[in-house]
Parts: structure tokens; sequence; C-alpha cells
């Protein structure tokens, strides 16, 4: 059994409160969930309207398998336009 986990610090652009910024990370976590069935969570900057950390994890017989899971993910939130990824982190158990 692997365990994959990859984090994600964002700039999150144009949100003038934390209802905007919510709005663009809810859609983020929602489409990984559906997409790539991870487990993700807002995980830091909660009280900035512009940052946002965001942690999914993925648990898989095999790490090839945990890789490509966290590589597509990592597409999902490279391709979101209302965001730039400032630093990504792996950590496989």
């Amino acid at each position: 059994m692997v365990i994959g986990v990859i984090g994600w610090e964002l700039e999150v652009f144009g949100c003038q409160s934390l209802k905007d910024k919510r709005r663009v990370v809810k859609s983020l976590t929602d489409r990984l969930r559906a997409r790539h069935n991870v487990s993700v969570a807002e995980t830091g900057h909660l009280e900035l309207w512009q940052r946002a950390e965001l942690t999914a994890c993925v648990v898989g017989s095999d790490r090839r398998q945990v890789e490509a899971v966290l590589s597509a993910a990592d597409r999902v939130v490279s391709g979101e336009h209302r965001a730039r990824i400032i630093d990504t982190v792996r950590t496989f158990y």
C-alpha cells in the first residue's frame, strides 16, 4: 500500500472577499474529488483573500498508480485560470 500526498500553495486572482476565494477553492476541490477520487481539503491561508493552500491524498496498491493520480490532479490545479500555483510539494508513505 502506498499513500501519496500533494499540497499546492495558490495565488487566487481577483478575489475581493473570502466568499470569492471560497467559490474558486470549492470548484477546484469538487473537480478533484469527482474526476480523480482523491481526498482534498483547504489546509492553509484560510483567512487570506488571495491565497489558498490545498492538500490532496490518495491511497493505492503501487507507487506508479498513486503518482499517476497525483499528476492528473496536479494538471487540474495547473489548468485553473483563476489561480496560479506558487509551490507544490509531493510526499509518499
